[in-house]
């Protein structure tokens, strides 16, 4: 947690191609975190063996088959998503959805996250819970009906006063999900890296 809140202040680690090797997360979960030219991995295994099998800042501790090393043969892999972190503004907020609990983005939300709590309206829904390292996550998925008219946009602008004014609300969003990008990007969210989130085979 002290790197992400670091790395929200525009405090990153040196870019020195290393890689710091950390204990597992709550749940015996692990983790692969990459900013420029430093890697996080967060795992049960011993550091030297990490570093052995390739881990580094330049791309190793998420190649495909470091990964897979991690989470060996039968471990489940989630999508490799771009880290970005915006600011409560402590507003108003959005309204609690307690007809949401089967939507499978709150099940996922679920599967890996604390304290999981659901918000929305007509435009979508947003999960906000304690994910990784314990840190602030916000989720949103908006409504079909509302795609290319701003409503995710306006989601989130409203998403962000259920954190108090000032504090960092971290999200991950798959690089390919352009259009989710770019509206954290436009409410003022910043990316800070990529992440990827491992329940190793047990």
């Amino acid at each position: 947690m002290t790197y992400l809140l670091a790395a929200a202040e525009g405090r990153f680690p040196l870019v020195d191609g290393g890689c710091t090797v950390l204990p597992p997360l709550p749940g015996g979960l692990a983790c692969s975190v990459a900013f420029t030219g430093h890697a996080l991995v967060a795992t049960a295994h011993p550091a030297q063996e990490v570093l052995t099998r390739g881990a580094d800042g330049f791309g190793g501790s998420v190649a495909p088959d470091f990964l897979r090393w991690l989470a060996g043969p039968t471990g489940w892999i989630d999508a490799i998503d771009v880290t970005l972190v915006g600011r409560g503004t402590g507003g108003p907020g959005l309204p609690a959805r307690l007809d949401a609990e089967s939507h499978p983005r709150v099940q996922h939300a679920k599967s890996l996250r604390r304290d999981v709590r659901v918000y929305g309206d007509e435009r979508g829904l947003v999960t906000l819970a304690a994910g990784l390292a314990g840190r602030t996550e916000l989720g949103i998925e908006a409504a079909p009906a509302g795609q290319g008219r701003g409503w995710g946009r306006s989601l989130l602008r409203d998403a962000l006063g259920l954190v108090p004014e000032g504090e960092p609300v971290f999200a991950g969003v798959a690089p390919g999900n352009a259009r989710s990008l770019r509206a954290f990007l436009a409410v003022g969210f910043v990316p800070l890296g990529s992440e990827v989130t491992i329940r190793p085979e047990r």
